[in-house]
């Protein structure tokens, strides 16, 4: 509509490992766009989710969060500071940043380490306590107090994503504090991230929901053909890749059972996201140095650092 006033902007989400910035995007998005993982460090690359609200001043906001990988204190290995890299790169760029703290777990280093960090951001930066219903009140309090003691915070809110509750909150928030301006994407597009890689995302979600603690988060997915077919369906090959032949065997399990687990529950996901049949097919692959290899980096949306 002609006149309509629109405000549109990047609100980084950070935080420590496993805090729930996954959980939290996917709650203000709507929909799945960020896997989502009891494993720590299942978010390899700046997902772009895309939420739209209208708000009480008569404005409609496009709000566009980058939810960034887990923040290491200290990144050893390349990978590890591949995602860091990516992470501080998502907050430098953001019009708004947000600090989601697991309530539970408290003031980690790890978190301790980002409020420092955060101190040199230029961009409003706002906190977020999820996982609530996990904690007393008195302590939530505390933890508010001390936190904002460290960094002023614009607002505080105290939220459970994976309850949903508190979240409209945060988007009419941060949607209000966003610049005017035309919107960045398209009103009806949920995620930036290209297909290819998000499907490699829902597989790869799923090796860690099937197999937990019996593989590192160093495994891969890569998404090799992707085909449209004329029935209307899609057919998609990806390769695991691990990088010890006994881990081979884990994704694979007995008689293939573990695979054809993996498979069955990635394909009807994807099928739900694409609205469409999926057909997909996976292999597994022992590719030992997959770890230093930059085409492996290009592949998940991560700059190589040598």
């Amino acid at each position: 509509m002609s006149g309509e006033r629109t405000r549109a902007g990047f609100a980084a989400i950070v935080g420590a490992p496993n805090a729930g910035k996954s959980t939290l995007v996917n709650a203000l998005v709507g929909s799945k766009v960020s896997i989502v993982s009891p494993k720590v460090q299942t978010t390899r690359m700046r997902v772009i989710g895309i939420a739209m609200t209208d708000l009480a001043d008569g404005s409609r906001a496009q709000l566009v969060l980058v939810d960034t990988p887990g923040i290491f204190r200290i990144a050893k290995r390349r990978l590890e500071r591949a995602m860091v890299a990516a992470a501080w790169q998502g907050a430098d760029d953001a019009d708004l940043v947000a600090l989601v703290v697991d309530a539970e777990r408290g003031v980690g280093p790890e978190t301790e380490a980002i409020v420092e960090r955060l101190k040199e951001q230029r961009a409003p930066r706002f906190l977020i306590l999820n996982k609530i219903d996990l904690v007393a009140r008195e302590k939530l309090l505390a933890l508010t107090a001390e936190l904002n003691t460290k960094l002023p915070f614009e607002r505080t809110f105290m939220v459970s994503a994976l309850k949903q509750d508190g979240v409209t909150d945060i988007l009419t928030t941060l949607a209000a504090a966003l610049p005017d301006g035309p919107f960045l994407y398209p009103e009806d597009q949920a995620a930036d991230l290209p297909l290819r890689l998000l499907a490699a995302e829902v597989t790869r979600e799923q090796v860690f929901l099937q197999l937990h603690q019996e593989l590192p988060y160093e495994a891969a997915v890569e998404t090799e053909k992707w085909e449209d077919r004329p029935d209307g369906s899609t057919r998609i090959e990806q390769t695991i890749h691990v990088q010890r032949e006994g881990q081979r065997a884990i994704v694979l399990g007995k008689g293939g059972a573990k695979i054809k687990q993996i498979g069955a529950r990635a394909r009807h996901e994807l099928g739900q996201m694409l609205e469409r049949p999926v057909h997909l097919f996976l292999h597994v692959k022992v590719s030992e140095r997959w770890a230093d290899d930059p085409a492996h980096y290009r592949a998940i949306g991560l700059d190589f650092e040598p």
